[in-house]
């Protein structure tokens, strides 16, 4: 068991250590402030500036995330303290399916759905002119897409909390929303941090549903109903082609770098606001 850890271990560092090394070469050619930090992308004159692209990953995955936690923690709180066993039963296979339909098919249906609305509703209400093929738009596919991720989790840790902290409350005088808030809900706050943190992560790598409503565009987006480029998107569309291009292969292996790191900064930081909220709670 501690080999299999270790060799987990040693897999992240690994993946890692290559990305870096195939990296090196546009590294060593160009400043990693100007790579980060610039907005011009043009290849074919040797400008790589990789800004717009951590923009718009950091943009869909946060609509997302505005839009997947409070739908997934309020239907978490449904199915576990208020729902009837029957709609339990009925709604946990429809989450599962939900988790099982290919990525494709979520792209499908936010091109054939979710584009037009925007486009035609969405943008217009707001008095604003959009194709429809927006950061709003990839948000939406995606919250979609990590729905069933965060209800399973936060499930399971509700399931984790003892009943009888739960009858304690009742037994107190507490209505059953209160024992929700403040007895259910503050004891599962580590697991449901962990489910989050399980959510963004999916986020940040999800490629081609993201791909297919996003637009595509390389700028910075300002709004919601602009277009944007996330980093696997990039990375993506552009991989195997155009490889010829000097310093090409290098600044796409540098995409998935930073996307790379990005993800582990991300966890490391949720992991210490995860022990603080431990300790606090003890």
């Amino acid at each position: 068991m501690a080999g299999l850890v270790i060799f987990s271990s040693v897999i992240v560092i690994a993946m890692a250590a290559g990305l870096y090394q195939k990296s090196r070469q546009i590294l060593e050619s160009k400043p990693v402030f100007d790579l980060i930090f610039s907005s011009s992308w043009q290849p074919m004159k040797g400008k790589f500036g990789f800004y717009p692209f951590i923009i718009g990953t950091l943009w869909v995955t946060a609509v997302a995330m505005f839009i997947a936690v409070p739908f997934s923690l309020l239907t978490a709180i449904y199915l576990s303290e208020y729902a009837r066993q029957r709609v339990r039963e009925w709604a946990k296979p429809l989450i599962d399916v939900l988790a099982g339909i290919p990525s494709v098919v979520y792209g499908v249906w936010g091109v054939l759905a979710v584009v037009p609305l925007i486009k035609d509703h969405i943008a217009p209400f707001f008095g604003i002119f959009s194709s429809g093929y927006s950061v709003l738009a990839g948000g939406i596919v995606l919250a979609i897409m990590i729905l069933p991720v965060i209800i399973h989790v936060v499930l399971e840790v509700f399931r984790s909390v003892p009943h009888e902290v739960r009858e304690a409350s009742l037994a107190l005088g507490a209505t059953q929303w209160q024992t929700v808030k403040y007895v259910v809900v503050r004891r599962a706050l580590p697991g449901i941090v962990a489910a989050i943190v399980l959510g963004v992560s999916r986020a940040f790598g999800e490629t081609m549903a993201v791909l297919m409503v996003v637009g595509n565009v390389s700028r910075i987006p300002f709004s919601v109903f602009d277009p944007a480029y996330p980093l696997p998107a990039l990375i993506a569309n552009n991989y195997g082609e155009m490889l010829s291009i000097p310093l090409y292969d290098s600044a796409l292996m540098f995409a998935s770098f930073i996307l790379f790191l990005i993800v582990l900064i991300f966890n490391i930081i949720s992991r210490i606001i995860l022990v603080r909220i431990e300790k606090n709670a003890q």
